[in-house]
């Protein structure tokens, strides 16, 4: 049976809704996206849909995580096809603010999570994070859930949350999601839509030197070896401009050389084709 979605854009209107859900007892979970929906967030969907009474996502392109250089204008964006796949998918509640509603006058509060920022996309893109961690934050405010799902192709940004929600003791519980792939092995991501035939067969070389770098773990290839050889493997890509290759201890993302054995690590990378920046990772035990 399929359930029936409301669309709601306010705070006030989301607040009603959630207090009625308290009042029945009933457990709330929020996927929060910045839309143009794919197989990848109707996963996070169905985790939410399986654990959750009420299922709530957002859809709110956030400007507070875009540098001065990036794409906040040209994010895809598709409202009605994003709320065709969030009913079909078992959504209760779509949250859909405008920017003025949800920063009504200039933002003044800033939340910042150190450390576990420094490295991979924070290195790049600094602010990202804090804009991250704002919105997030404020989110749950509004909707005040008992879980949380994230993709892990955002590994970092679990990563930040996580440690977001420990350090203000924020009663919600983070749940993590495995990568949703194209049949190709390609990552989902809105981004896609971006990039050209050409860069998208190129972008194939991501999901590939990660098995490969699985594999180079195995055998017990030393990190900064299995680094190196993805580098040279990502670098053959004409149309491939690399930001960074980083093999880090996850989730307090440090760089590491020699891991313990039983501690879990991730290889993360961020590849630019053409305009498009793509990122992918692997988390494993070792």
């Amino acid at each position: 049976m399929i359930q029936t979605l409301q669309q709601i854009s306010t705070i006030a209107d989301m607040r009603v809704h959630i207090q009625e859900a308290r009042r029945q007892g009933k457990k709330i979970g929020i996927v929060p996206t910045m839309g143009f929906l794919h197989e990848g967030h109707m996963s996070l969907v169905k985790a939410a849909r399986e654990k959750c009474d009420l299922v709530v996502m957002s859809i709110f392109v956030n400007p507070l995580q875009f540098g001065p250089n990036e794409d906040f204008e040209r994010y895809p964006r598709d409202i009605e096809r994003d709320r065709e796949l969030a009913q079909s998918g078992g959504v209760d509640l779509l949250f859909t603010p405008e920017v003025t509603e949800m920063y009504p006058k200039p933002i003044l509060t800033n939340i910042s999570v150190s450390n576990v920022t420094q490295l991979l996309c924070g290195k790049s893109r600094p602010g990202h994070f804090d804009g991250v961690a704002t919105v997030v934050t404020k989110l749950f405010q509004i909707v005040q859930p008992d879980f949380a799902f994230f993709g892990q192709k955002d590994a970092q940004q679990v990563a930040v949350v996580t440690q977001m929600v420990f350090d203000l003791s924020i009663p919600v519980q983070i749940v993590p999601c495995p990568i949703i792939r194209e049949a190709d092995g390609l990552a989902m991501s809105s981004r896609n839509v971006y990039l050209s035939q050409e860069e998208r067969s190129e972008a194939l070389v991501l999901s590939r030197s990660l098995k490969q770098a699985e594999a180079w773990l195995a055998e017990g290839v030393a990190l900064p070896e299995i680094q190196k050889r993805m580098i040279q493997m990502i670098s053959e890509m004409p149309l491939a401009s690399i930001e960074y290759v980083e093999v880090l201890r996850y989730p307090d993302l440090v760089p590491v050389e020699q891991p313990i054995p039983g501690e879990s690590i991730i290889v993360a990378l961020a590849v630019r084709f053409g305009k498009t920046r793509l990122i992918d990772n692997l988390i494993t035990n070792v």
